[in-house]
């Protein structure tokens, strides 16, 4: 048996998974909710950037773990709240609005980064702190279970119980039964009393939150810093993720796999003989590849209807 391929059928392998897809999880719930409501966020790579900036500089000031949490759920809430401002007060259309605040985010993290810790590239300088990690009673003990499901970082356990909360809060409350309401018929939704620009701000508030939790996991879980543009297109692929998971809990669970999947191999293809830049690469197309087959097969559907 070759190295590589004994090292992707290892425990290991399993745990890398878990590891990479989390951040994407996190976004492509936040992007799902969104588009359920009819206005799809898709600033995540922006909303991930700024908290996982915010988060680092808080704690590397304060060295507390809680502020840092917060400050980066904050940060991602207040940047959903200027794109709900443009799209909904202003009438902006949200896509080139999305657009300009990823672009903003990617600039404004450059530039306070050189405020705080006198460095364009990252803040390696400053000692910020990283969430904890856990180790799960029993599972931990189990053979092979226990190397894959143990010993996560605990935001990777909040992603997972995350998919649960987005399936509550879609299918069990007032709030996301009118989410759906307002995207399936927003003049309907209205002729009811629904205030479909309020049920559009919630939807957006909440996919800053769950955006803002990927980026905390990259620079306080993933690694322990943060790095000029460190989310390096998973906002992106959250929002290929939310597509191809038809934008409901299961579909964007199963979806984040696959794409944590496609990125843990390319990660280990990194230690063959194969340039870099291929191996890059790797998870943009398989994105491409994957959004094609499945604008295919909606195609298809589309017109056996």
């Amino acid at each position: 048996m070759s190295p590589l391929l004994k090292s992707i059928l290892s425990p290991s392998f399993g745990f890398a998974i878990l590891r990479v897809m989390t951040p994407i999880l996190f976004a492509a719930i936040g992007v799902a909710i969104t588009a359920l409501s009819g206005a799809i966020n898709i600033s995540m790579e922006g909303t991930m950037l700024i908290a996982a900036f915010f988060g680092v500089i808080v704690s590397a000031f304060t060295q507390n773990l809680l502020l840092s949490f917060i400050a980066g759920v904050l940060a991602g809430i207040g940047l959903a709240c200027i794109l709900a401002y443009f799209h909904l007060k202003l009438k902006a259309d949200i896509i080139l609005a999305a657009i300009a605040l990823n672009m903003f985010s990617s600039g404004i993290t450059i530039f306070l980064l050189y405020i705080f810790a006198k460095d364009k590239g990252t803040s390696s300088s400053l000692k910020s702190l990283v969430f904890p990690s856990i180790q799960i009673p029993i599972i931990k003990d189990i053979p092979i279970l226990g190397q894959i499901f143990s010993g996560h970082n605990i935001l990777t356990y909040l992603a997972l119980i995350s998919v649960i909360i987005f399936y509550i809060i879609t299918f069990k409350t007032p709030l996301g039964l009118r989410i759906r309401a307002v995207g399936q018929n927003p003049d309907a939704a209205s002729s009811v009393g629904v205030n479909v620009n309020k049920i559009r701000f919630y939807a957006l508030v909440l996919s800053g939150i769950f955006g803002a939790l990927g980026g905390l996991y990259l620079s306080m879980g993933y690694v322990s810093w943060f790095a000029r543009d460190m989310t390096a297109g998973r906002g992106f692929i959250a929002i290929a993720a939310s597509n191809l998971g038809a934008h409901l809990p299961f579909g964007v669970f199963l979806a984040s796999l696959l794409f944590g999947i496609l990125n843990t191999i390319a990660i280990y293809l990194a230690s063959l003989q194969i340039p870099s830049e291929f191996i890059q690469m790797i998870p943009y197309i398989a994105t491409v590849i994957t959004l094609t087959i499945y604008s295919i097969q909606a195609a298809r559907k589309r017109k056996e209807r």
